[in-house]
């Protein structure tokens, strides 16, 4: 736990599409702008010939820069390059992804002029930091602590590249909070004061990548999940994605032209799919409208909000199927739910709803939460609670998470052995013996899965380790111990340990060749902090160079509107010229060579015109 004095934790919503920042003051949340203003900023980063932007600035040049611009960085969070998710998004994204070392993707940019490769973690910790100095500039501090929240189906590997990526930013992450439990937060503070009851609460998190589906038993102060459902590649991306599809073979059939190879033109359709989607949710039919669009093609059509469900109908079927799996896993009836709540952009959809409310019989749906600042809300709650930070109304409260996948070994030839069970309550330890699967072995190897396939190499490997150094002796003689303890953030240590010899040996969760290594987080965060450098310098060179040139022409306006002899106005004048000649030949330079230049012609003109 932080101490007090190591000034205000915050809470961040590390989203797909858009990212939020939080935090505790003053006895409530205040939901941190951004410099343009904005409560919610665009998990963007775009990189050119002179810096790196990121945020608004990011996404407002994606049509103009489309393959240096990087978005959706967080479905590649914990994933393999081969995993059919990754290629099949890699052929959508504008920007190249390439297969690195142990098949981890690699995000390729041209920076400066250069070719570089970037992890999805030091992308998203870009984001992070970002959202962290949108708070330091709010707050008027610096920020070393923080609550990152991520989606409740997140596996281990992706729940610890996310705090890799804030150990990078520089923060200390305080803790990985699941979303829906930091959106029930937010709805449990907000109805704390109307009833004391014990309620069921189904919270639906639809967000741009992700959706999320749990069900919470929330009684004064405590917030039990029961269980657990969803998918990380399921959200509002996957909606543009099929109506940028139908205007592609829209445009296709009328102008006998495949735009597919042209990532600028695709950039630009996808935006006004993403305004057409916006506004089908309060309109019956929209426009879309793109000019010059191919080969000097103005493209305009029009969507109805129909055509728009038919084409994704299967997507928000799929919804509905994982809010029966959470209830079934939950052991609970639709009648036993008392609150169905809204969580994500993408909840603002009419065809989600009515799903939803048609699943619940007619229930009335909860939107009595802000459904892109209910995440933040809630990770800015907790980091106030771990910091000591909150008030009474807070600090008694208790949350209670599961697991969201199942957690085992492999056991003989290749069968998952499950101890941790998928929705099992966190913290946890559990405890299994296993022995020899052969006679006269005095090593064995662990493997450690997450999945809930009955094979284990249909799962996720996690991580192995070998327990060595015991005697020889016939099969099922030598007895094992394997022991799996998870701790508050999800994050899973192994043990195993022979009982006659003590022979032990452990792995915790964090450095096998999936998930970043020391040595790796090493390398991101000294490429972080060079990065942050040239940034600097470049804004430097930015602040020289306007002070100069605002210099040049206030001095340019006050020459034109003062009386001087013929010989000194033509003196002026051609140094006037001279000077703005000396600009554009050196748009950029260094920020040492701008204010040289800008003292020398100080001593020049302002010495002149004193004297007249």
């Amino acid at each position: 736990m932080a101490g007090k004095n190591e000034g205000p934790a915050i809470g961040i919503d590390l989203g797909t599409t858009y990212s939020c920042v939080a935090v505790w003051q003053r006895d409530r949340v205040e939901i941190i702008p951004n410099d343009q203003g904005n409560r919610i900023t665009p998990s963007y980063v775009a990189f050119n010939e002179t810096e790196c932007l990121i945020g608004d600035a990011a996404k407002n040049v994606v049509a103009r820069n489309p393959t240096n611009t990087v978005f959706d960085a967080k479905r590649l969070i914990g994933r393999r390059f081969s995993d059919s998710v990754v290629r099949n998004d890699a052929l959508l994204w504008p920007f190249k992804v390439t297969c690195g070392a142990n098949d981890k993707p690699m995000i390729l940019v041209t920076y400066k002029g250069a070719e570089k490769q970037f992890t999805a973690e030091e992308i998203s910790s870009m984001i992070l930091t970002k959202m962290k100095e949108i708070a330091e500039a709010f707050l008027g501090c610096g920020v070393k602590n923080a609550v990152i929240t991520v989606p409740a189906y997140f596996n281990d590997s992706q729940r610890r590249v996310t705090k890799d990526a804030g150990i990078i930013s520089g923060l200390n992450v305080l803790h990985i909070l699941v979303e829906p439990t930091a959106a029930a937060i937010a709805y449990g503070l907000n109805k704390k004061s109307s009833s004391s009851m014990v309620k069921n609460v189904l919270i639906f998190d639809l967000g741009g990548g992700t959706l999320d589906v749990s069900v919470l038993t929330m009684g004064k102060s405590t917030f039990e999940v029961k269980s657990t459902a969803g998918d990380t590649h399921l959200g509002g991306e996957d909606f543009d994605n099929r109506m940028v599809n139908y205007f592609v073979q829209d445009f296709n059939r009328r102008h006998k032209k495949d735009i597919r190879d042209n990532p600028r033109a695709l950039r630009r359709l996808r935006t006004a799919c993403e305004r057409a989607k916006r506004n089908l949710s309060f309109m019956a039919h929209t426009t879309i409208g793109v000019e010059c669009l191919y080969g000097g093609i103005d493209f305009e059509s029009t969507i109805t909000r129909a055509k728009f469900e038919e084409l994704n109908m299967d997507l928000f079927d799929e919804c509905i199927g994982h809010v029966e799996k959470c209830l079934k896993d939950a052991k609970m009836g639709k009648k036993s739910i008392h609150d169905v709540v809204l969580v994500g952009g993408s909840t603002r959809i009419p065809k989600v709803q009515q799903l939803l409310q048609d699943f619940f019989n007619g229930k009335v749906l909860c939107k009595s939460i802000h459904p892109d600042e209910a995440v933040a809300y809630g990770a800015a709650v907790q980091a106030a609670i771990l910091t000591g930070q909150g008030n009474h109304e807070i600090q008694d409260l208790v949350l209670c998470n599961v697991t969201p996948l199942s957690l085992g070994v492999c056991v003989g030839e290749d069968e998952m052995f499950v101890i941790i069970p998928r929705n099992t309550t966190i913290p946890t330890k559990k405890i299994e013996w296993f022995t020899t699967s052969h006679d006269d072995l005095t090593r064995e190897t662990v493997k450690v899965y997450e999945g809930e396939r009955s094979r284990a190499s249909d799962n996720i490997l996690l991580g192995a380790f070998v327990l060595s150094g015991f005697p020889p002796a016939p099969r099922g003689v030598v007895q094992i111990k394997v022991c799996f303890d998870i701790d508050t953030d999800g994050i899973l240590t192994v043990s195993a340990k022979e009982k006659t010899t003590g022979v032990t040996n452990n792995i915790t969760i964090s450095n096998v060749k999936d998930i970043t290594s020391k040595d790796e987080i090493e390398r991101m965060l000294k490429e972080a902090a060079r990065l942050k450098l040239e940034d600097e310098e470049q804004k430097k060179k930015f602040e020289a160079m306007k002070s100069l040139k605002n210099y040049v022409y206030d001095t340019r306006a006050t020459f034109w509107n003062s009386t001087l002899p013929v010989a000194d106005a033509k003196k002026i004048e051609r140094e006037l010229k001279s000077a703005i000649k000396w600009l554009d030949e050196h748009e950029f330079a260094e920020a040492y060579v701008l204010e040289k230049k800008r003292k020398e012609l100080e001593s020049i003109w302002d010495t002149f015109f004193k004297k007249v």
